[in-house]
């Protein structure tokens, strides 16, 4: 028994010695009815059930950083196959960014002025409800639980989500692929920005919807569906179960 005690505090040790001390904790969870394949670029992939937590240590500096949640996933044992919505590249474990529509939790650390950034977006659409927020030190906490994916309009809707418009019509007015101050709101920007509105709606909709936290001075939640969330109808996750 001794011999037990000792390994786990062993273990123990160990484990908090590979965790860099600077590293900020995301700590992302299903609260949703239904699975959720959580991605993030850095961290990978996994399958969360329903009530299920996920936890990421990320190394200060980290920046260009997301988190999002899959839908309608079919991976078998090697962790190959492909998701209904949020897909990176057909494998659990993501190496990249998810193919639209997907809600995005956004986030950039120990950037300038010692702020962390973060936020959440819609420029890639919207899958699934998100809360985003600092776990203390009085940040803002950002929230997207509206019924996008019931409130589509016609245009937008996707299987499984609500397109963006710039995936859709790859225009500048949509994209702002002109640079700085090309392109403004637009009806289907100011419909995403009255059901969420504190997301971004569009590339440029910085001043509404990016916020700061001092670096150091908290961790991060990403809930899936949280409270208040609406519930999908069945449809959604018909085929979403892993044959991993």
């Amino acid at each position: 028994m001794n011999y037990l005690i000792t390994a786990f505090v062993f273990l123990s040790l160990l484990v908090l010695l590979l965790i860099p001390s600077d590293a900020t904790v995301f700590y992302i969870k299903n609260d949703c009815s239904y699975t959720v394949w959580a991605a993030a670029s850095p961290g990978g992939g996994r399958r969360l059930n329903p009530g299920e937590k996920w936890t990421l240590n990320v190394a200060a500096g980290t920046a260009m950083a997301r988190i999002w949640g899959r839908t309608g996933c079919k991976f078998d044992a090697s962790g190959r196959g492909g998701c209904q919505t949020g897909d990176c590249g057909g494998v659990l474990d993501c190496k990249g960014w998810g193919v639209p529509p997907n809600t995005l939790a956004e986030y950039a650390l120990n950037q300038f002025g010692n702020m962390d950034f973060y936020d959440i977006s819609l420029v890639d659409g919207f899958n699934i409800p998100m809360e985003f927020s600092p776990t203390s030190g009085g940040c803002h906490k950002i929230k997207c639980t509206a019924d996008v994916n019931g409130q589509c309009p016609r245009e937008l809707k996707a299987t499984g989500g609500c397109n963006n418009p710039c995936t859709v019509f790859k225009t500048n007015e949509y994209c702002c692929t002109n640079g700085q101050g090309s392109c403004g709101p637009t009806k289907f920007s100011k419909f995403f920005k009255g059901l969420c509105r504190d997301a971004y709606s569009y590339p440029q909709d910085d001043p509404s919807s990016t916020f700061t936290c001092p670096s150091g001075t908290t961790n991060y939640r990403v809930v899936f569906c949280s409270r208040g969330s609406p519930h999908f109808p069945l449809e959604m996750m018909v085929g979403s179960e892993s044959d991993e």
